[in-house]
């Protein structure tokens, strides 16, 4: 971890990061662990929690924008294809609906 790093991160794991998603956890399973205090980002260094973002427009490590572009793009797919199994958990139109949002976030990365 370098203290002199300047720049705003996404986190490895882009689709797991964030409030959202732990809310998500918390309310299926009741509770959560707190955010931890320092994670691995998208270009592979080690930084504090703080100095990572979800938001397009406050990442300004270009490799991390360039792994949430892809990871975003990579999730439109998948969400994509689960769909089309037989007993999938999303509708056509929820799929549609999350692809939509993945790739427009992933345009918002690449920007």
């Amino acid at each position: 971890m370098s203290e002199t790093d300047p720049h705003i991160h996404v986190e490895r794991k882009v689709m797991q990061a964030g409030a959202a998603y732990r809310n998500l956890i918390a309310s299926t399973f009741g509770a959560v662990a707190d955010a931890p205090t320092v994670v691995t980002t998208g270009c592979g260094l080690q930084v504090p929690y703080a100095m990572t973002s979800t938001r397009p427009e406050s990442v300004t490590c270009l490799a991390c924008r360039e792994h949430a572009h892809r990871e975003h793009l990579r999730f439109a797919e998948q969400v994509e294809r689960i769909s089309q199994w037989p007993g999938a958990p999303v509708t056509g139109d929820e799929a549609a609906n999350a692809a939509q949002w993945a790739r427009d976030m992933a345009k918002r990365f690449s920007g």
